[in-house]
């Protein structure tokens, strides 16, 4: 209780903060807009404390498409206020320098209001973040990408020159609320006309009944050799904290396999394939999810995995946590042509340009997004199909990714 006030309390004051800013730069309007903009913030405030105090009150009910939106809306206020609060205590720094250079100078003439043109670039920067937060969830959520990778291997067997691989990850089924955009991706991916297609993890968010509307759109993907697909770390369910009984949780695990199989997919657990062409061979090895980051467990077995794929001369390895490829990969199988990963996101949210890749998950990941190379060994990082949390993408949008292999 204490805490759910403390928290209430600080909204009021960050709030209470911001409207000196916009009492400085509206000071100069008409009486009657100042009163509107002074309603309109307020209700925001009021709208957010009591959205806080509901989410308080059902915590542990699923949330639909309108509570989503709506507590995303008002975080993505929250967030841009404190942009502006940044200001504001640039703002009173720089008044209290000039109180304490005046007194220290005998000089009581000094004027304490607040400086207009910082006020107004505060609220003009928040506008930023804020409308490309929006234009997120409006836009970029679904606004799907194929990517095109040209990726040369000189151990690669010369049957499978021009072999065409396409790789999607972290659907995240349970934040879809129809079933339209994932049928618009599906169109794109079978436009590719790919030889093998990969899902690298993260097919709903806890629960296997999550993907129980998207079972038949999932199930027109196709692909000439098949389609493989591994476990991420959310179809686990460990973050479901509360189970109707003891054997709920492994119920859900084997519902969740079992779906995979029913739309056509063929789940690697800790075991590989043996893909043939004109006489020659690769293999497609899979694992269960393996972080090398505290609080994600190691599920992986690739010594299993790598059981039989010894003498195929160019190994594919899937595997969610790109975490994974420093933690063992790199440092015990070096004969693993290229490891294909998701889990990141790319946080969903950063910069990304030609000539400029930046999030704030790079912090947390040393590889997060697209392409890194060790010696003979690739590893591709891709940012997910689907979304998690935050319901929009920035800059890293939702993506399809086609692998061409060549033999160098």
């Amino acid at each position: 209780m204490l805490t759910f006030i403390i928290i209430l309390l600080l909204l009021f004051l960050i709030d209470l903060y911001v409207f000196q800013a916009i009492k400085t730069v509206t000071e100069n309007l008409n009486p009657t807009a100042q009163k509107a903009i002074y309603v309109l913030h307020w209700a925001v405030f009021a709208i957010t404390a009591g959205t806080f105090i509901l989410a308080s009150a059902t915590r542990g009910t699923p949330p639909d498409a309108f509570r989503t939106y709506l507590a995303s809306t008002l975080f993505i206020i929250f967030a841009s206020k404190l942009v502006v609060v940044l200001f504001l205590i640039a703002d009173d720094a720089l008044r209290l320098g000039k109180i304490v250079f005046n007194t220290a100078n005998g000089d009581d003439t000094y004027d304490p209001s607040r400086h207009r043109f910082l006020n107004q670039m505060g609220l003009l920067v928040a506008a930023i973040p804020f409308s490309a937060f929006i234009y997120g969830m409006v836009k970029g959520a679904y606004d799907y990408r194929v990517k095109r990778v040209t990726l040369r291997f000189p151990n690669l067997p010369a049957a499978f020159d021009g072999y065409k691989m396409l790789q999607i990850s972290d659907l995240h089924t349970g934040s879809f609320t129809s079933t339209g955009p994932l049928k618009e991706a599906v169109r794109l991916i079978n436009k590719q006309e790919a030889d093998l297609v990969f899902f690298t993890g993260d097919l709903v968010n806890n629960l296997a009944s999550e993907i129980e509307p998207h079972i038949p759109t999932l199930s027109e993907i196709r692909a000439k050799e098949g389609v493989f697909s591994v476990l991420g770390n959310h179809d686990y369910a460990d973050y479901v904290r509360e189970w109707p009984h003891a054997n709920a949780k492994a119920e859900n695990l084997r519902k969740m396999i079992d779906t995979h199989g029913q739309m056509g997919w063929q789940l690697l657990m800790n075991e590989n394939r043996i893909i043939e062409k004109d006489g020659e061979q690769i293999a497609v090895l899979g694992v269960e999810n393996w972080g090398n980051r505290a609080g994600f467990p190691k599920y992986g077995r690739l010594h299993e995995a790598y059981k039989g794929a010894e003498n195929a001369p160019f190994k594919v390895l899937l595997s969610h946590d790109p975490s994974h490829w420093d933690g063992e990969i790199n440092q015990k199988y070096t004969d693993i042509d290229l490891t294909l990963s998701g889990h990141t996101h790319g946080m969903q949210f950063g910069v990304n340009i030609p000539g400029l890749k930046w999030s704030p998950v790079q912090y947390v990941y040393e590889q997060w997004a697209g392409l890194y190379k060790k010696g003979r060994q690739h590893l591709y990082v891709n940012t997910g199909l689907g979304f998690i949390g935050y319901p929009g993408r920035v800059g890293f949008l939702p993506e399809i990714t086609v692998f061409e292999l060549k033999k160098a």
